[in-house]
């Protein structure tokens, strides 16, 4: 039926063991059916009932409890039905019964009621998750590997509907494949004071203590990243992948859960797809695409029918889908790095941009995708929007910074490949278009006015000043380092070797690019990828999965493609007419912008040191106590680690570019030497040919 080790390593009991193992209060209404493995001893089998047919192996070892209580490796008080025991395994103290289990190698159980598998599963892979449109349309299978960015392209493509065909397709051939009627606990996984675990799959190194009801699903943990499932969580139809904690009377309804994510605190999800690193605490998820790190920490929280990554919603944030008569049918975006205040609301359909934070209640369907790293503030039930206001905050440097250092997956197979860039073609394209709207908002505007108003929203003359010019130090910043970074460590003797570097020989880059779900790339390369699934050329998922690495790892090829395309539109020079003066003058550009914009920030920093921001400090005290309790809490201005990175940050920049332009300068001048060079040969030539 089954087996943990090569069939001829078992063997019947001994009637002298049989006689041994009744003695001690074990029971089997057929002990043909009980085979053990050559060395095994009944010494630690007691209590226990025996049905169905049931393999053992040897229990040499002690087991170390809560407290430092010890208790020898064995089987004590259960029921174990068609199961598979490996070597080492405690099982103490089951109140219902074990069924149809491979437990391997070192596993613990302990304090339980009932673990079994019934008829066929496929443990919870192949589930249907309705995500982002409560009313259909957007549902997918799940499986054991999925990745944000293969799921972002099932659930947002439909306007391409083979190719979701064809993906639905590959999913279910994998459910296919891990489907049976066994169940498996990993090696070196521990269970205890558990009531209900049916038809659930359990990876290596898992721990499960109190779990409530566990059902229909897959727990993929692994040796390097141990998936911890806590007391009271109620789980049915679901993925919880490598490294994540779902905690504290946690409730999980047809969910994949992906890699180093948390849920705690009585948080509640159903029909969501939480992908790396997402934090969900008290507060309600329904419906959303949570694509990595989705952030939610608070009470009255609600997540619904939309999608969000990088994202911080504040206490009381709240979006809505039911806009008409038909049903929650409606859904909305919230690009990468968007945060939302405390008890903000915004009525879906809406489309929020990259990194732009939204303050009070919108109801009027706002559209801000084009406008990145700005604010939309309610006021006076008006939606007004303030453009590029972010470019300009200590905190979206702040997050940025943390993003990378938050990151929980320790598994060596990750799933989901992300870009922490606050600067790309992604966002970068969306400051240019969100610059030429504000131009053409100024210009076609009939009267001058100190409001201006744009599709439902309101944007204040002086905000739509500063925007333009924070959007134009940002491209020029971005368009800097892309320069540089291809320009750096080496000598340039002519015009010439400049533009053999500033060549890219790669086919993709230009044009649109987008975001899968914390993969940044263009849309063109996207696509070639896409059409060989729908071709046929691309027809597992593990070849998909390695194309989209091939992606992700292509990144800065990419980025330089799509920079030298927008440097020659800013320039106004193509590739081939540019010298190293033309360098100069965009590292001068690029200068000038990185400094202003970290004087910016240095500023904003600074008010987090304000007086105002000091109230409440040094409660009691007098003479001087505010500000000595704010500096041995909150520390000293000049010293804090982010105003000092700035400050490095300013140094370093100023420094590379300088060292830039020196090298150029040398190229000026060894190029005007080659020029003279090459006018005397071309002379020589012509005087022998006059001759």
């Amino acid at each position: 039926m089954f087996q943990v080790a090569k069939k001829d390593s078992y063997r019947l009991l001994s009637g002298e063991e049989i006689s041994r193992m009744e003695a001690q209060g074990n029971t089997s209404s057929d002990w043909s059916l009980v085979r053990v493995l050559h060395g095994f001893t009944p010494e630690n089998i007691q209590n226990s009932k025996f049905t169905g047919q049931v393999y053992l192996s040897n229990f040499n070892r002690t087991v170390k409890m809560y407290g430092g209580v010890t208790l020898n490796a064995g089987i004590y008080n259960a029921w174990i039905h068609n199961c598979a025991v490996g070597k080492n395994v405690l099982i103490h103290n089951v109140h219902g019964y074990i069924a149809n289990y491979i437990i391997e190698d070192d596993v613990v159980v302990n304090n339980v009621n009932i673990i079994a598998v019934e008829g066929e599963t496929t443990f919870g892979n192949g589930t249907l998750v309705e995500v982002i449109n409560e009313g259909g349309g957007r549902k997918i299978p799940i499986y054991d590997q999925l990745s944000a960015h293969l799921a972002y392209i099932m659930v947002f493509y439909r306007h391409r509907p083979k190719l979701v065909s064809l993906l639905v397709e590959m999913v279910e051939k994998y459910t296919m494949l891990v489907k049976g009627n066994m169940g498996i606990i990993g090696r070196g996984s521990m269970i205890t004071n558990s009531d209900s675990i049916l038809n659930i799959k359990i990876g290596t190194a898992a721990k499960i203590d109190g779990a409530k009801k566990l059902s229909n699903g897959s727990i993929n943990s692994t040796i390097e990243a141990p998936v911890v499932i806590g007391e009271g969580v109620i789980m049915s139809d679901f993925i919880v992948c490598s490294g994540t904690q779902i905690t504290d009377a946690t409730l999980v309804s047809n969910c994949f859960i992906g890699q180093g994510c948390v849920l705690g605190k009585h948080y509640s999800a159903v029909n969501s797809l939480f992908f790396a690193n997402c934090h969900g605490f008290h507060g309600e998820a329904c419906s959303i695409f949570a694509g990595p790190y989705t952030v939610t920490h608070h009470k009255s929280t609600l997540l619904i029918a939309g999608m969000y990554s990088f994202l911080n919603a504040g206490s009381g944030s709240n979006q809505s889908n039911h806009l008409y008569k038909l049903g929650p049918i409606h859904q909305g975006i919230m690009e990468r790095g968007a945060k939302t205040t405390s008890d903000s609301y915004i009525l879906w359909p809406s489309r929020i941009g990259a990194f732009t934070l939204v303050m009070g209640r919108h109801y009027k369907h706002s559209d801000t995708t084009d406008f990145p790293f700005s604010y939309l503030i309610e006021n006076n039930d008006k939606s007004v929007l303030v453009p590029a206001v972010n470019l300009k905050s200590i905190g979206t440097v702040r997050d940025s910074q943390k993003w990378p250092k938050r990151d929980n997956r320790k598994d060596s197979n990750l799933l989901d490949l992300i870009n922490f860039n606050l600067l790309s073609p992604y966002t970068i394209q969306k400051m240019i278009n969100g610059q030429e709207k504000l131009q053409s908002i100024k210009e076609f505007s009939k009267e001058k006015r100190k409001w201006y108003e744009f599709e439902k929203m309101v944007i204040e003359k002086n905000a739509l000043e500063r925007g333009m010019y924070l959007y134009e130090m940002a491209i020029w910043k971005f368009l800097g380092n892309s320069l540089i970074t291809r320009l750096q460590k080496k000598e340039y003797k002519n015009n010439y070797e400049i533009r053999e570097t500033l060549k890219s020989d790669n086919l993709f880059g230009k044009g649109n690019w987008v975001d899968i779900a914390g993969l940044l790339c263009p849309f063109e390369a996207l696509n070639q990828l896409l059409k060989s699934i729908e071709n046929g050329e691309t027809v597992t998922l593990e070849d998909i999965n390695s194309s989209l690495t091939g992606l992700y790892k292509n990144y800065y090829n990419y980025e330089w493609t799509w920079a030298i395309d927008v440097l020659e539109k800013f320039t106004g020079k193509i590739l081939a007419e540019f010298t190293a003066d033309d360098v100069i003058a965009v590292v001068e550009k690029w200068k000038e912008s990185v400094l202003s914009i970290d004087r910016l920030l240095y500023e904003d920093a600074r008010k987090e040191f304000s007086m105002s921001i000091k109230t409440g400090f040094g409660i009691d005290g007098q003479n001087g106590a505010l500000e000595l309790d704010f500096i041995n809490v909150r520390g000293e201005f000049e010293k804090n680690e982010t105003v000092n990175a700035i400050k490095l940050h300013m140094q370093v920049k100023e420094e590379l570019g300088n060292e830039l332009i020196s090298r150029m300068k040398k190229t000026i001048e060894s190029n005007i030497n080659f020029e003279l060079h090459t006018l005397n040969k071309t002379k020589n030539s012509i005087e022998k040919c006059v001759e």
